[in-house]
């Protein structure tokens, strides 16, 4: 096989002038043309036309970068200790009312001589021990 020789060539390097730059930067930010097309239609390389959006437009300072920070450990940690401790205080206003329902259960106990708890506790389910027939209780 025969190996082809690459040839040499000079690129031609252009100029364009400054107001050519000012007025393609222009047509860019006032979004009459894109930066793509100005790349396609001038054959200029899109890091070339972002430097001269970067010197010319006052929009567009170069160097100015956008900081996108994802939450801090101490804002989640500050988070979460308060919602641990919202939900510590619901589950102590639920242990309250248990005890107090429970406080009510003996009391009315005592008051009518009947085990309200023994009495009136969810059937128990098969398997655990012997279950009665609804009709038996009724």
């Amino acid at each position: 096989m025969k190996k082809k020789r690459s040839q040499f060539q000079l690129k031609s390097r252009r100029y364009f002038s400054e107001e050519f730059k000012k007025q393609k930067v222009q047509e860019i930010v006032t979004k009459k043309t894109t930066i793509r097309e100005v790349s396609i239609i001038y054959d200029i390389k899109l890091p070339v036309l972002y430097r001269w959006l970067h010197k010319y437009s006052p929009d567009h300072p170069k160097q100015t970068k956008i900081v996108v920070e994802m939450e801090s450990e101490s804002q989640k940690a500050l988070f979460y200790k308060e919602k641990v401790a919202e939900l510590e205080r619901f589950i102590g206003q639920q242990q309250i009312e248990i005890d107090f329902m429970d406080k009510l259960i003996e009391i009315a106990s005592g008051e009518l001589n009947v085990d309200i708890k023994k009495n009136f506790s969810a059937q128990l389910l098969s398997g655990s021990a012997s279950t009665a027939r609804r009709d038996d209780f009724l």
